[in-house]
């Protein structure tokens, strides 16, 4: 018979960097959960969330397609079909320059300023969901052990 408060047995690993790695993609897996709920309630996802705030900085100007893509915090294999879906929403505008038609300019919308602003406090409030139960210390540390994490990577990325 099973001891009902018996310890849960230690998970093995291969090696101390893939518990480390798991752990990270598992906690990533629960934030991004988190995330994807909030903006699905707007018909959006993180990524084209996060192309509309970068547009938002560069506003009143615009970005080119590859510029924007090579912004975002995640790649997109296909940029030309997160921007389709925010131009058929009216959230940012193409703009073919007369002299170079292969160049496409993305510009942000009204519309699209608008859902920033309306989304401004519900993302705050995940945020806080995600991570406000860490210190500011705690939070200063993970990003400092996260930085450390990537920088031997940085430039690697195939896109």
């Amino acid at each position: 018979m099973k001891e009902v408060n018996a310890p849960r047995p230690r998970r093995t690993f291969d090696s101390l960097d893939q518990e480390v790695y798991l752990n990270l993609w598992r906690t990533y897996d629960l934030l991004k959960a988190t995330e994807d709920a909030l903006f699905a309630r707007y018909d959006l996802t993180a990524q084209q969330y996060n192309a509309l705030r970068l547009l938002k900085a560069a506003y009143p100007g615009s970005l080119r397609t590859l510029e924007l893509a090579s912004r975002l915090i995640s790649r997109a294999p296909d940029i030309t079909r997160l921007v389709d879906k925010l131009e058929s929403r009216g959230l940012v505008r193409r703009d073919y320059p007369s002299d170079n038609r292969r160049v496409v300019h993305l510009t942000i919308t009204p519309a699209g300023l608008e859902l920033l602003r309306e989304l401004a406090e519900p993302v705050r409030q995940c945020n806080a969901a995600q991570l406000g139960h860490l210190s500011d210390e705690q939070k200063q540390q993970l990003i400092a052990l996260l930085e450390a994490a990537r920088r031997p990577h940085l430039g690697e990325q195939p896109w």
